[in-house]
């Protein structure tokens, strides 16, 4: 259309023609959305609160992307006949809202609604911007999506289903155990076990208190009965003699401190993921989901199929692990190092806020990889960008570089030996952790995705 600019003066083709000019920004800034767009769009939505929002803990963000996940998944997997709910499945998760099966969906916009609410529930002590992030995400994939459709009320059923299954699963999400965990991260009342070998709080710590991080989280529901069920792994009997399996642990922390390479250090501050500024370990095989499903490319439905398997067996990681830690409250390093082998002697990386036995990175972390190679293959050449421009630590002298993995289990393995050379775990703490991790996946992928037709 041609506008004749000697009638530019007159006031209705003056707006007209800022009508024009706003119409045609818009839709040249307008983003489009695939798939798998979605899907990845929510995941880093979910990392960042995770990651912005005071607080908050590595058990209590396990939780979270367990729930987030799940809600992804049953979000749509009623569109897709090749899958089937986790009713039924999960432990004591009662009927979710179901789709009518003469109504018409879109299953993009149903997960867009559901991620928007389910994360609004789980943080909802996040910040009033972070909020509005959400919101603004949800109404840009909305809008992306629901004008390709000839039947606005197929928007609004898929909206108001997806929505429905986000409350439904939050609901059940307040009896785990762990409902706003943030507000009882330190209990100040506990009494624990005064033994040798038994955790104290240390004078080189990430954090302020002295009191151990969520002593009960380990009594949490988990996801998979299964889970539940696992043994107590064995733990080295304790013994200050030097010739003892117990004190050569010790010795071995000790004398790698000692000879710590650059590229070993960098190792150590990578995989902190300290919680008060970054997305926590969970958030950190969250990401690694992301990764992957980047570079793949797989449908929908592998798309939330990844997300639940990751979230669910990482939180189910973590109530175990805190389970054991608390059953054992075993020491850090640096409580047994200077008492019995040099009293100067001081860990690279500070201690966290809990007893060591097991590692809580390498479980998270060799369930993850278990779950990812299963998905995704054993060979998986990626660059890990997590802390990516992070400035440098000058403690340490150390900076952030990425790291490249030809494997998921080769990022398990290089996150459990960071442990060992911050000086925080002995490597018993590491290789178990690694053994428990891979049959808590075990037990998540053994439930039934598929269909059996």
């Amino acid at each position: 259309m041609k506008i004749d600019f000697r009638h530019i003066c007159d006031s209705k083709y003056v707006l007209y023609f800022i009508v024009l000019i706003f119409l045609s920004c818009t839709k040249k800034e307008k983003k489009e959305y695939s798939e798998q767009d979605v899907a990845l769009e929510w995941a880093k939505m979910a990392t960042y609160i995770t990651q912005f929002t005071p607080a908050n803990s590595p058990t209590f963000a396990s939780r979270g992307f367990g729930y987030i996940g799940l809600t992804a998944y049953e979000s749509v997997v009623h569109g897709f006949p090749s899958h089937q709910s986790m009713v039924g499945q999960l432990n004591g998760l009662d009927p979710l809202p179901q789709p009518k099966a003469e109504d018409t969906y879109d299953w993009v916009l149903s997960l867009n609604a559901a991620q928007a609410s389910i994360l609004k529930d789980i943080y909802i002590q996040t910040s009033d911007e972070n909020k509005q992030k959400i919101d603004s995400l949800e109404t840009e994939i909305y809008a992306s999506f629901s004008e390709k459709l000839k039947d606005l009320s197929v928007a609004q059923r898929s909206v108001e289903y997806g929505k429905a299954v986000a409350k439904a699963i939050f609901e059940w999400s307040k009896t785990d155990g762990g409902h706003r965990g943030y507000l009882k991260n330190f209990d100040k009342e506990m009494k624990y076990p005064e033994r040798p070998g038994s955790w104290k709080p240390p004078l080189f710590a990430q954090s302020f208190s002295h009191h151990p991080l969520h002593p009960h989280w380990g009594k949490n529901r988990t996801f998979v009965e299964s889970n539940r069920l696992l043994p107590l792994p064995e733990m080295i009997p304790y013994d200050t003699l030097p010739e003892s399996t117990y004190y050569k642990q010790f010795e071995k922390v000790y004398q790698k401190e000692l000879v710590l390479t650059q590229e070993e250090k960098e190792a150590a501050i990578w995989w902190g993921d300290d919680p008060d500024v970054t997305f926590t370990p969970p958030g950190h095989s969250y990401y690694f989901a992301s990764l992957a499903i980047e570079k793949e490319q797989p449908e929908l439905i592998v798309c939330v199929e990844t997300y639940a398997k990751v979230g669910m067996a990482v939180a189910d990681a973590f109530i175990k692990c805190w389970e054991w830690k608390f059953h054992f409250f075993t020491e850090r390093a640096n409580t047994f190092v200077p008492k019995y082998i040099d009293q100067e002697w001081e860990s690279f990386w500070p201690d966290p806020p809990f007893p060591a036995f097991p590692s809580g990175h390498a479980i998270q972390a060799a369930t993850a990889a278990t779950i990812l190679e299963d998905s995704f293959g054993k060979d998986f050449y990626f660059i890990d960008k997590a802390h990516e421009g992070r400035e440098r630590d000058e403690i340490r002298d150390t900076d952030f570089v990425n790291r490249e993995f030809n494997s998921f289990w080769e990022a398990a393995q290089e996150t459990a030996e960071s442990r060992f050379y911050g000086g925080i775990h002995i490597p018993h703490d590491n290789q178990v952790g690694l053994e428990e991790g891979i049959k808590v996946a075990k037990n998540v992928l053994n439930l039934d995705w598929k269909t059996t037709e």
